[in-house]
């Protein structure tokens, strides 16, 4: 009986985190992300795992990530400038759940 509640909850805690990568990245879509970024590859702009690895334990990785998302920039990936993302266009929230997702790339 042990062993089957173990899995069972086993599965279920997979179940959620797999909902939750699943939900950013539909997040990611839905805000136009994914028009410049791949999970694996660069595009227009850099892969979220080039991303990952080059804030790989930095604890303030998430605060720095979603300031440049807000204010965009130039320069730290290449010539090409990364717009501005407004709350109106993504929710802070949001904007979270997606940079942590990226992070875990």
């Amino acid at each position: 009986m042990k062993t089957k509640t173990v899995l069972l909850i086993g599965g279920l805690i997979g179940a959620a985190l797999s909902g939750q990568a699943l939900a950013s990245e539909a997040i990611a879509s839905k805000a136009g992300c994914l028009a410049c970024h791949a999970i694996d590859k660069k595009m227009v702009g850099p892969s979220y795992k080039d991303v990952a690895a080059k804030y790989k334990g930095q604890g303030d990785a998430v605060a720095k990530l979603s300031e440049k998302v807000r204010k965009g920039g130039q320069g730290a990936w290449g010539p090409i400038p990364m717009p501005a993302h407004p709350v109106q266009k993504i929710s802070d929230a949001d904007l979270t759940a997606v940079v942590q997702w990226i992070l875990k790339s």
